[in-house]
């Protein structure tokens, strides 16, 4: 008998089996949970994206720089000639070349500021500076006829005083518009004098044309010759010089959160009076023979070579402080101390750009990005914490995610 019922005298049977050649070969009993689309293989690649607010030129600049562009070509052409004018446009191009290239391929390979910038500045210094010079020249011109100045006076008083007063004036404008549109790419003072080069090499780019073709017609071929040394060979970073320490001064300004108009106060006299000492030089020339070759030699070239050796203490100044900046992150776990190493040193960015490129192009691009953005991380965090710039935490936020990402593609295998 079993439990709870009587023998029904019937066997119990065994279950029915089937035997399958594996267990995925048995039908399905049920659906699964639908499975979402994968995503790219080169998802992984896509990085936040690079802080861009007000790091571009305003449109309607562009507009304007169009409209003054029109008119000082045809001033040109039509006051100098249009065969003339394309002769020496080329000649023209080759100090200008040789300066842009010494301005971006040195002095801005560190922390590479933003092309359209770069281009904006060249535009303003050859056109904007250019035609509001012209434009107000006859303003002074008319001051002092008015006060009946001798017109020998007032052409030395021009060369020497009028001249730089009003160039530097709109050059100083070019940077201070740069500053006001991309106040975030504008660090310190490498940034400073990289903006007030390029500007004073586009001024000189459009001056040389017009004495180039002066010097054309005036002395033939030997005097365009002789007036290209002296422009082009001897002085092709002159203009650049000069408003190049009026950025200098706005870069210091910015760096050590001091007033940016007293400081571009001290520029603007800084860059008149190196470019009037010039000037002056060649109106001794006039008066006593050789005096300018004298000056040249004995005032002139020291004094770029100061330049220079300031430039290359910036641009250390500018590595210590990404080292020190990167250090912060590499003690919060962002970092190691062998990637601030490498992110921070020359040798470190060659060395970190070989290992890249012994692996694939997609690691060159990579690389360059994760150097590029850290660099700019370091100073967007030296803004935050000077305290003078309110959307430098937002940057900072940005560009270290965006670093962090770089950095897991680069070592992903």
């Amino acid at each position: 008998m079993t439990y709870g019922g009587g023998d029904t005298g019937t066997p119990l049977r065994a279950p029915l089996q089937h035997t399958w050649a594996s267990p995925l070969a048995q039908p399905p009993h049920a659906l699964g949970a639908t499975i979402p689309q994968a995503a790219p293989q080169e998802a992984h690649l896509r990085l936040p994206p690079v802080p861009t607010k007000g790091r571009a030129p305003w449109l309607w600049i562009w507009i304007v720089l169009a409209v003054l562009a029109v008119a000082v070509v045809g001033y040109f052409v039509s006051s100098l000639g249009a065969v003339g004018v394309a002769i020496t446009s080329i000649l023209a191009l080759i100090p200008f070349a040789g300066v842009i290239l010494t301005v971006v391929l040195v002095i801005d390979r560190w922390e590479p500021e933003p092309r359209s910038l770069i281009v904006f500045a060249l535009a303003w210094g050859a056109v904007a500076a250019i035609a509001l010079t012209l434009l107000t020249i006859p303003f002074l011109d008319g001051i002092a006829g008015a006060w009946g100045m001798d017109p020998l006076m007032a052409e030395i008083l021009s060369i020497i005083l009028r001249a730089p007063l009003l160039e530097e004036g709109w050059k100083l404008l070019g940077i201070l518009l740069v500053l006001w549109m991309a106040r975030n790419a504008f660090d310190g003072p490498v940034d400073g004098i990289v903006y007030g080069m390029l500007v004073g090499a586009g001024f000189a780019f459009t001056e040389n044309i017009q004495y180039f073709v002066i010097a054309l017609y005036s002395g033939g071929i030997g005097g365009l010759a002789e007036n290209f040394f002296m422009r082009g060979v001897m002085s092709p970073f002159a203009h650049a010089m000069f408003t190049g320490a009026i950025g200098l001064m706005i870069g210091l300004a910015r760096r050590g959160g001091r007033s940016v108009p007293l400081f571009a106060l001290l520029g603007y006299v800084l860059g008149v009076a190196l470019h009037a000492l010039w000037n002056a030089s060649s109106v001794l020339d006039l008066f006593f023979p050789n005096a300018f070759y004298t000056l040249y030699a004995l005032v002139e070239v020291p004094i770029f070579v100061l330049f220079i050796v300031c430039i290359v203490q910036l641009r250390k100044e500018e590595m210590r402080l990404t080292r020190e900046r990167l250090g912060e992150y590499a003690e919060a776990g962002w970092f190691t101390r062998q990637e601030v190493d490498m992110l921070a040193t020359a040798d470190g960015r060659r060395a970190g750009k070989r290992w890249a490129a012994s692996r694939s192009a997609q690691a060159v691009a990579l690389m360059n990005s994760f150097i590029r953005d850290a660099t700019a991380l370091a100073m967007a965090r030296q803004r935050a914490r000077s305290g003078r710039d309110p959307g430098a935490v937002e940057d900072e936020h940005l560009l270290l995610h965006r670093a962090a990402a770089t950095r897991r593609a680069l070592l992903a295998p």
